[in-house]
């Protein structure tokens, strides 16, 4: 700055008392969002500008989402950057500001000839702070969510329904898995991101899978539900719609009906049977760079299965046998998705309401995908021919593909 240069007018005495209420919340990880409205700037069709604090791989960050009538647009930017541009857009582009923390709210108004007030009361927010990939939170969904009273999870009161404590443990846990693999997926960074979820059934975990994306990660994310039953998917689309859920559809269909051509993640988690290999194979076809599958009703396998005399005692029982043969379906589909380049984890979840199977295949695409292996493939062979196996559905599926292409 030149001697000449006009000195710059400082901020009114309201506006540094908010800031500094801003920064003391973010010091102390308290603060839930920071919301600007009655916007007087020069952007057609832009509502407000929601600001969170974001944890990434970077550092700290704010988060920041423009509302727009028919879009949204998501930008991240450090904190004191984010501070900055806080500071510049407070009065000059934006009128109302308000903080919300987890001990106090304050709301700054500018009226239109530039004089300002700020009001600070007990905080009443029902937002809790959010973190980004903060894994030391409890619950990544939040019970009050509005739609999780329309799906009667919860009651008038927005408490968990006893019968459905069941269900809200299995919507956060699927929660830990699905934020832990986009983390650890090609879609870390990835601002937009496209899921299907087959077999939606009444929409508790697409929901949830689209709140989390939109809200918690500040993705621009595109959630469909595809279920055959059409009165659940009526009643989905009608909270999703009355919700105001941006990006969140349902529709009608089966996995044999749906063909995309690119998806980001992939989720099918009561496939029975061979219809979890169509959802594998959905997935490997479409480039999926996340799938998760609950396996169930493991049928194929179990009559070509010849027992070697050795395990003749121990497989005449049948709930042996049917043991072995999801052991051996669920590797054989394991090793199927390493040999197209994804990192497989086959583990324990929390048991479907369908069926009490509990297993959970989970399929992370390799940053940079390997050719397949001769060795994983000599591993197929053996396991085949040890077992007598003559066909699986998802490499009858994927020879297909190849010989397509």
């Amino acid at each position: 700055m030149t001697d000449d240069a006009p000195p710059v007018a400082a901020p009114p005495e309201q506006v540094t008392r908010f800031l500094d209420a801003v920064r003391a919340s973010l010091a102390q990880g308290t603060l839930a969002k920071l919301v600007l409205a009655a916007y007087q700037g020069p952007e057609a069709g832009l509502k407000k500008t929601v600001i969170r604090p974001l944890t990434l791989k970077d550092g700290a960050q704010l988060s920041f989402v423009q509302h727009y009538a028919t879009r949204d647009i998501t930008r991240n930017l450090p904190q004191p950057a984010g501070l900055a541009l806080v500071a510049d857009l407070l009065g000059a582009q934006f009128r109302s500001a308000h903080l919300l923390t987890q001990t106090e709210d304050f709301h700054l108004e500018f009226s239109r000839q530039g004089a300002c007030r700020l009001t600070r009361g007990a905080a009443v927010s029902s937002v809790a702070p959010a973190a980004g990939h903060d894994r030391t939170k409890k619950r990544l969904l939040d019970h009050r969510k509005p739609f999780l009273q329309a799906l009667g999870l919860t009651d008038a009161a927005q408490r968990i329904i006893p019968a459905m404590a069941h269900k809200w443990k299995q919507i956060n846990k699927f929660l830990e898995i699905f934020d832990q693999a986009i983390a650890d997926s090609p879609l870390a960074q990835q601002p937009r991101i496209e899921v299907v979820d087959f077999g939606s059934g009444k929409g508790y975990l697409t929901f949830a899978v689209h709140d989390h994306l939109r809200n918690t990660l500040h993705r621009e994310a595109q959630v469909s539900g595809i279920e055959l039953r059409q009165e659940l998917v009526e009643l989905c689309q009608t909270v999703a719609t009355h919700e105001q859920c941006t990006g969140l559809s349902f529709r009608q269909g089966a996995l044999g009906g749906f063909a995309p051509e690119k998806l980001d993640v992939l989720i099918a988690l009561h496939a029975c049977d061979t219809a979890t290999d169509l959802a594998l194979h959905l997935g490997i076809r479409a480039g999926a760079a996340l799938i998760l599958c609950a396996p169930c009703c493991h049928k194929e396998l179990r009559p070509q299965l010849q027992a070697p005399d050795v395990l003749r005692p121990l497989l005449r029982f049948g709930v042996h046998a049917a043991q072995e043969a999801d052991m051996v379906t669920d590797s054989l589909r394991a090793l199927l998705l390493e040999a197209h380049g994804y990192q497989v984890k086959v583990f324990e979840f929390i048991t479907l309401e369908h069926t009490d199977k509990n297993k959970m295949i989970l399929g992370i695409q390799r940053a940079e995908p390997a050719v397949p292996g001769a060795k994983i493939w000599k591993e197929i062979a053996a396991l085949k021919a040890f077992y007598g196996i003559r066909e699986q559905h998802l490499e009858s599926l994927l020879k297909s593909l190849k010989a397509v292409g």
